[in-house]
C-alpha cells in the first residue's frame, strides 16, 4: 500500500517493527518502531516517559517525510 500511495505522488513514512519486511515490500522512508506488540510506545514506562518516546518517533517520521531521498532510507 505504501508504494501505491507514493506512486500517486504522496510521500509516505512507514513506521515499522521489522525493517527488513518494509524494505522487501518497497517502502522508501522507514522509521523503526519500538516493539511488535506496542510499535509506538512502551506501556511499561510512566506516562510522561511513554509520551516522550512517542513524540520522538513522530518527530523522526516528520523529519523523514520532509527529507528528499533517492533510494530506500531507514531513519534510525
Amino acid at each position: 500500500m505504501v508504494k501505491e500511495i507514493e506512486r500517486a505522488g504522496i510521500p509516505v513514512v512507514h513506521i515499522c517493527t521489522v525493517v527488513p519486511i518494509s524494505q522487501t515490500v518497497g517502502a522508501n522512508r522507514i522509521v523503526p518502531a519500538i516493539a511488535i506488540p506496542h510499535p509506538l510506545g512502551d506501556p511499561s514506562q510512566p506516562a510522561d516517559k511513554e509520551k516522550e518516546i512517542r513524540r520522538k518517533l513522530i518527530d523522526k517520521a516528520l523529519q523523514a517525510l520532509s527529507t528528499e531521498i533517492s533510494e530506500q532510507t531507514v531513519f534510525e
